[in-house]
């Protein structure tokens, strides 16, 4: 992905939002519709570690990675039933 390599537009407060009781968080409608995400997106969450915690965590199109970095995702959890 090389839309954030120089740091441009990039490292910004886009939006606060919260975990609710059941783990879940609601992305607002704008950034929903900014992204151009609909309902059943897959999103990878990519993180950093320094010191053994993770630091900082970022929100990317699943699909953008299996493009960009020609991975492929198993999502072999979506089909195992609720526990």
């Amino acid at each position: 992905m090389n839309c954030c390599r120089e740091g441009k537009n990039c490292n910004f407060l886009e939006s606060v939002v919260s975990v609710d009781e059941r783990g879940q968080l609601v992305l607002p409608k704008d950034l929903r519709e900014k992204w151009g995400l609909k309902g059943g997106d897959k999103l990878a969450i990519l993180t950093c570690v320094k010191g053994g915690e993770i630091c900082c965590a970022a929100l990317v199109k699943a699909d953008l990675l299996t493009k960009n970095f020609q991975l492929k995702l198993d999502w072999t959890h979506d089909t195992q039933p609720a526990k």
